[in-house]
């Protein structure tokens, strides 16, 4: 059922408000208020939005370019090929390539040629492709200046370019459009037997001549064999220093040319080679851009060690919380199966599990009752929110002072939760606390959203939060400890 608050919006949005407009479509989008994620509608209601703006322009006689350029971000966050065949597909079309030649949207333009690119080459998405084929066809759809004389094939390679552009850049989008590209490579015959002789006969003269045409695999098996590094990838511990400076030279032509097509493990095996003294292109500061390239591209052993390196540097880093980027970096080594990253990981970060072991226990079960039901206990908002308070900190066993001063809004990160109420009592370090569960993850979304449905200054200064807190604690007490006391019977039976 949909909640108040996206009624209110839709109601908005139907009378033309083009901020409700724009709200709406961002929740198809995300998810916000329990909306099931819609790219179509999203679409649908953008495109409403950019009529209600040119009709104000036109009423008002302006041009209202920072309201269009805002609504650009938003379109060019939605996935275009999950669109086609919705009843707004062209106006999403024609504003997609309208954005990626215009440089006034630079981030925006970025985004746009990612979407295009994927529609438009991507082998996943031939089925589509076929249809936007027919569409374009019978639609007339290339209304844009820019694109307005080129088939369908030139559309193509119009967006071959823009992967390429992307894949050159260090963006956000450079990481997909590398892994795109290397999908797009040949794959002849002539290549597959190369690379089969290789795999099956062990012939060098024919991985040679796979990594000359251009094979990513073969790039980087022959940079590895050339810098004996061909169990690097997995284990560190057999890196090879004996070998020539000449053979190193040759090694890292191959994997820089394999690191250029976006292979994680090239970049790692040229920070191996950058760090050998014998190497006479020795360079440290190489090494560890090699190495966080490689973990920007889910590297586990790079992820380590670019964890390892800001830990070891966290007091000479620019962090609001000494190390978060540390632990970013160690969870994700973790979660791929470092077995080094758990000791590490447990430095940085804090570990509390069992929620039962946690002194917000009993009140934080009262809490969780009362917020299923709370519209029949007719709670105002405010104690509500100290409600979520208590879960939250039953899940992460805070403190009180960390229950009452926590910005539930800035909690979560991806890997854990900071802690960090410094702006009202600066001598209490900050805290990094691992997500470790479905609960502690759900009791962070359910407050998160209610915290940002909320006025900034309702819950008011730690005097008043702290009477508060007694009120709503005395409360929860008084009123439900017999049926807590059931609950726990009910379990031990």
């Amino acid at each position: 059922m949909a909640s108040r608050e996206f009624l209110k919006i839709l109601s908005s949005a139907r009378m033309g408000d083009v901020l409700a407009q724009q709200k709406l479509a961002s929740a198809y989008l995300t998810g916000e208020f329990k909306t099931p994620i819609q790219p179509s509608n999203a679409l649908i209601w953008l495109e409403k939005s950019y009529i209600s703006i040119q009709n104000q322009g036109l009423k008002e006689n302006n041009s209202n370019e920072a309201q269009i350029l805002e609504l650009w971000a938003q379109v060019a966050a939605i996935p275009l090929i999950e669109t086609f065949n919705s009843p707004s597909f062209q106006f999403g079309w024609n504003t997609f390539w309208g954005i990626s030649t215009n440089e006034e949207a630079s981030d925006a333009q970025l985004a746009a040629k990612w979407q295009l690119a994927n529609l438009l080459i991507n082998p996943e998405h031939s089925a589509t492709q076929s249809e936007l084929v027919d569409w374009l066809r019978k639609q007339n759809a290339t209304a844009v200046e820019q694109i307005s004389n080129l088939d369908f094939v030139g559309l193509q390679k119009l967006a071959k370019q823009y992967l390429q552009e992307l894949a050159e850049s260090e963006t956000s989008h450079s990481v997909l459009a590398k892994e795109l590209l290397i999908k797009l490579q040949p794959k002849n015959e002539a290549l597959s037997s190369l690379w089969g002789a290789w795999i099956e006969n062990k012939n060098e003269e024919a991985l040679t001549q796979a990594a000359e045409l251009g094979l990513t695999s073969a790039r980087l098996t022959l940079g590895l064999r050339l810098a004996q590094l061909d169990d690097a990838s997995t284990d560190p511990a057999n890196v090879k220093p004996q070998k020539s400076n000449a053979s190193l030279k040759k090694a890292a032509h191959w994997l820089e040319l394999a690191a250029k097509d976006g292979d994680r493990d090239a970049w790692y095996a040229l920070g191996e080679i950058y760090r050998r003294p014998q190497f006479s292109g020795y360079n440290a500061t190489e090494s560890d851009r090699c190495f966080d390239r490689a973990a920007d591209l889910a590297h586990p052993q790079a992820q380590f060690r670019k964890a390892a390196n800001l830990w070891r540097k966290r007091e000479k880093l620019d962090e609001k919380v000494r190390g978060l980027q540390a632990s970013y970096w160690v969870w994700h080594a973790h979660q791929q199966g470092v077995a080094e990253a758990k000791e590490l990981l447990s430095k940085i970060l804090e570990s509390c599990p069992d929620p039962k072991k946690n002194e917000w226990r009993d009140l934080a079960l009262i809490a969780e009752q009362v917020l299923n039901h709370h519209a029949e206990h007719k709670l105002d908002l405010d104690w509500i929110l100290m409600c979520h308070r208590l879960i939250i900190a039953n899940q992460f066993n805070f403190s009180k002072a960390e229950l009452l001063l926590s910005d539930v809004g800035q909690l979560q990160h991806e890997h854990c939760v900071v802690v960090d109420i410094r702006w009202e009592l600066p001598k209490i370090l900050p805290r990094l606390i691992q997500i470790e569960t479905i609960q502690q993850r759900r009791a962070l979304l359910a407050a998160g959203k209610t915290f940002a449905g909320s006025e900034l200054d309702i819950e008011g200064n730690l005097r008043q939060r702290r009477y508060r807190f007694d009120r709503v604690t005395q409360w929860l007490t008084a009123s439900f400890s017999k049926n807590l006391a059931n609950q726990e019977d009910a379990e031990l039976a």
